[in-house]
């Protein structure tokens, strides 16, 4: 082959991977339009508005990042933060073993009526979020509803769900409620992977039900149990609707800035510090960005070992 038909082909290769190329944009292209307008437009225009304070006088004025050290010392923003990894810490442990009970009880062979308990435990996930916390709210009302006819039958405010010391414990009710099915339904897809071949051969050695379980099954999920981790994190620190729904009926408990995200929403909607609010989202998003992908890395890392 000469070197005028090297280059020829070379050329011809090039033209090629260019058209291929072009073709893909085409495909991609819708996506990306999408994505850069519902997405990185707004975090843009967020990540804009947190460099900018409304003076009194002169209007809106750059002010660098006087906004984020404002927050970084905002005790309100600290609380509110503090109370949503409390919240992350005790809820999401519970909330992620109960699904994972719940998918090895289903995946047992021993279990009866699999379908009809997977369907029941995943119901909950299928109400509106809205609908689903007022349902809690009418239960939870000690003027009203369940709460308020059990105390009035024991003749004691007994239960007392919207008390200072048990709103955030109601409130975890309330996600755990929501969630164990979506979350049982990830662990259980992943339980459905594993290889018959693995059961055989722990079967062979004699391996019982719980050593299969902890020999095979958790070892196995681990993948799903970072994913869904990664999920009630973020979902933690999100957390909105329930309390911003629950607030009329616990007004003197459930303050403006009981989580982060109710705190950006009030001093954006209700204060009209639409600039402070952004910074606050900002500081939030960083936040969990890095949580996030810190589980991630320790899951991944524990894979590979």
């Amino acid at each position: 082959m000469t070197t005028q038909d090297s280059a020829a082909l070379a050329d011809h290769g090039i033209r090629r991977r260019e058209k291929r190329d072009w073709k893909g944009w085409a495909f991609v292209g819708p996506f990306m339009v999408v994505f850069a307008l519902v997405f990185l437009t707004p975090l843009a225009y967020a990540l804009y508005l947190s460099f900018f304070q409304e003076k009194l006088i002169g209007g809106t004025a750059f002010v660098g990042f006087d906004n984020y050290v404002r927050a970084l010392t905002d005790p309100q923003f600290w609380e509110a933060f503090g109370r949503v990894v409390l919240f992350l810490v005790v809820q999401v442990p519970i909330m992620l073993v109960l699904a994972l009970a719940a998918a090895l009880a289903l995946d047992s062979a021993r279990l009866r009526g699999a379908s009809f308990f997977r369907i029941l435990i995943f119901l909950p996930y299928a109400v509106p979020a809205v609908v689903a916390v007022l349902m809690w709210g009418y239960i939870y009302g000690d003027q009203f509803g369940l709460t308020s006819n059990f105390n009035d039958l024991l003749g004691s405010d007994l239960i007392t769900p919207f008390a200072r010391e048990w709103i955030l414990v109601s409130i975890g009710n309330i996600v755990t409620w929501q969630f164990v099915g979506y979350n049982m339904l990830i662990f259980y897809s992943s339980l459905k992977t594993i290889p018959t071949d693995m059961y055989e051969a722990a079967s062979l050695d004699g391996a019982g039900a719980w050593r299969t379980i902890f020999s095979i099954k958790i070892p196995n999920v681990r993948g799903a149990l970072v994913i869904a981790t990664i999920f009630s994190i973020i979902g933690s620190f999100q957390l909105f609707n329930e309390p911003n729904i629950l607030r009329p009926l616990a007004p003197n408990v459930i303050t403006t800035y009981f989580t982060p995200n109710m705190y950006a929403y009030n001093l954006s909607f209700a204060g009209q510090q639409f600039n402070y609010a952004a910074t606050i989202a900002i500081i939030m998003g960083v936040i969990t960005a890095v949580i996030a992908y810190v589980v991630q890395l320790r899951g991944s890392k524990s894979e590979v070992r």
